[in-house]
């Protein structure tokens, strides 16, 4: 079974590293861009057959380690 793992900043906390590629879009000429939140993505390969049971271990895996649920929210697609 195959996850997609996407994480991203949750509204309200600063993006430092959005702000930087908003600002190199805009030098390299690519204006309108109002905004940029940049984000991480995961994929994961699984041996659980049981999509349940894959969703709660990935659930854990993205709350113990792959993210900072205090500042990052995160998605998990799975291919079943």
């Amino acid at each position: 079974m195959k996850a997609r793992i996407h994480i991203t900043l949750k509204e309200g906390v600063l993006d430092p590293q959005g702000k930087a590629i908003q600002l190199a879009l805009g030098d390299l000429g690519f204006g309108g861009v109002d905004d940029v939140r940049q984000g991480k993505y995961i994929e994961v390969d699984l041996a659980e057959t049981d999509a349940s049971k894959a969703k709660d271990a990935l659930d854990d895996m993205c709350k113990k380690l792959l993210s900072n649920t205090v500042i990052e929210n995160y998605t998990i697609d799975l291919d079943e």
